[in-house]
């Protein structure tokens, strides 16, 4: 009996562990269901012990960065040794869900992986508590409520630091009791559903310019939102700053009111401030009447460029019929420039946290990753919810190979590439031959233009998909119906438009009879 326990422990206490192993559940134990990688000695063996642990592994086509990602992560870190991996990361979990979410870096190093270790050297850090809830000072709420008060044009923003907070119930609650005004940035949208009637989207560039007070929730006065300088605003503006994280209030512009912490947490704080006050704005007042002019008129615009029948298609035309007849719970993922920017204020997003864009660095090649992990957790999670990828075709030529990892995991994503034969815009084949006849490509061919009316759709069929080549608006119509229609694989509808569809210019007035021209990266003034 003695001898039988005595070769247990024995046993136990010889008993080896890679170092792979002590990754996979390393990452186990912090709660982590997915993993995306691209393979190759010695990253497979990480990926087989996930597996084998129940992790979803999802294996990737395109690497762009490993080591650029230090210079952009909240934490980064190399373990001394293969048991100090699960501490390691244990705090990299923490550091990217605790305060402003945030990537973070682990570096391994590659004779780790296979190292063994004792299994008993190893010792696991349990999960990272939820990410602590802070509340702004009462003072600072107070003093934020008095100056919306007093504001005669107020505005909000609402950013995606408002939904990552799941602000959405407090927020709307403060817009619909107070009678407010708002604005949401391209990650926002759906925190408070796109045709709520306070949202004055299609006013943007009049709402901005011509407010007096702005309450920023979770938005950041970077290149989205004209940094909060003038033109864009007026210059003495009052900026109200709700953030998560201390080091953005104060970026840009000095704020009037500041108040740290979470975001729902803070709505929910300016709520109860004015139920011991009751107040509204007034919703007939003359900045509602301005803006709802503005809406009106802007709206109007895009129904007639949509109206058109001249082909090729022009983006609004493309994007009113997708709006038509996209599912209101679907994802939306979106890039590109004119394909993102004027995609942006067509279709409508009813659900927070339902649109993903190239975000504040205005990444290109990011569309298919963001699809592929949507698409990945809504099979768990919700099957039959839907995944558009909407790309321009540049956009698309970045991570376009990853069409093959939709297609391996089988993943019902609807993928639609708004072809303009360039970026920004490009030429039609007749002109690109006429051109080629003056030389050779590379010396005559503007740096923007890309080889018209490629077959992107052939990318999708090549992989077992479905491609769908279309020209008019029924074809367009008909595609996307049968791509909706089927669940059992994804699809990629390549729209052509017309080459030299571009964004309207846009006249900001300096209030001395002078004027700015420039494009905006939305078309509505």
């Amino acid at each position: 009996m003695w001898e039988s326990t005595f070769a247990e422990r024995s046993d136990r206490s010889e008993k080896q562990v890679s170092g792979a192993e002590v990754i996979a559940q390393a990452l186990k134990t912090q709660d982590v269901a997915y993993m995306f990688g691209i393979v190759g000695i010695p990253v497979t063996e990480i990926a087989v012990a996930a597996q084998k642990l129940g992790i979803t592994y999802v294996g990737m086509r395109n690497e762009q960065a490993v080591e650029a990602c230090r210079l952009y992560s909240k934490f980064s870190a190399r373990p001394s040794s293969i048991e100090n991996i699960p501490s390691i990361i244990e705090k990299a979990v923490r550091s990217s869900i605790y305060g402003r979410p945030g990537p973070c870096y682990v570096d391994i190093p590659a004779d780790f992986v296979n190292l063994q270790v004792n299994v008993n050297s190893v010792k696991y850090v349990e999960c990272c508590m939820p990410p602590p809830v802070s509340m702004a000072e009462t003072s600072a709420v107070y003093m934020a409520a008095s100056v919306i008060k007093n504001a005669r044009q107020p505005l909000l923003i609402i950013g995606k630091g408002a939904a990552y907070g799941h602000a959405e119930e407090a927020l709307r609650k403060l817009v619909e009791q107070c009678k407010l005004p708002f604005l949401p940035t391209p990650m926002g949208k759906g925190v408070i559903p796109d045709n709520h009637p306070n949202c004055v989207g299609a006013a943007r560039s009049r709402a901005l310019q011509f407010a007096d007070v702005i309450v920023l929730f979770g938005a950041r006065l970077n290149w989205i939102l004209h940094f909060g300088l003038p033109p864009r605003y007026q210059p003495d503006v009052k900026f109200i700053q709700v953030d998560i994280c201390a080091e953005e209030l104060g970026n840009n512009v000095k704020p009037a009111v500041t108040l740290l912490g979470d975001i729902n947490a803070i709505a929910k704080q300016l709520l109860e401030q004015f139920d011991k006050t009751p107040w509204q704005y007034p919703p007939e007042s003359s900045w509602w009447q301005t803006l709802r002019e503005k809406m009106k008129i802007n709206e109007a615009a895009s129904k007639e460029l949509a109206s058109q029948k001249s082909l090729p298609m022009n983006y609004y035309t493309v994007f009113y019929h997708v709006q038509e007849q996209l599912p209101r719970d679907c994802f939306v993922v979106s890039e590109g420039a004119n394909t993102m920017d004027i995609g942006r204020t067509v279709i409508q997003n009813y659900l927070p946290r339902h649109r993903l864009d190239a975000g504040t660095f205005g990444t290109m090649g990011v569309g298919l990753g963001f699809a592929i992990a949507a698409a990945i957790v809504a099979k768990d999670r919700n099957p039959g919810q839907r995944v558009i990828c909407v790309e321009g075709d540049s956009a698309f030529g970045f991570s376009g190979m990853e069409v093959e990892t939709v297609c391996r995991y089988n993943l019902p994503i609807v993928l639609l590439v708004v072809n303009n034969n360039g970026i920004y815009q490009g030429f039609d084949a007749d002109s690109w031959k006429e051109m080629l006849k003056f030389g050779d490509a590379t010396a005559v061919a503007p740096p923007f233009c890309l080889l018209p009316n490629s077959h992107y759709e052939q990318v999708m069929t090549a992989f077992g998909g479905k491609g769908y080549f279309v020209q008019t608006p029924e074809e367009l119509q008909k595609s996307l119906k049968q791509s909706l229609a089927d669940t059992t694989k994804p699809s990629l509808i390549n729209i052509m438009i017309e080459p030299q569809a571009a964004r309207k210019t846009q006249d900001t007035s300096l209030g001395n009879g002078e004027a700015v021209h420039s494009y905006e990266e939305v078309p509505y003034d």
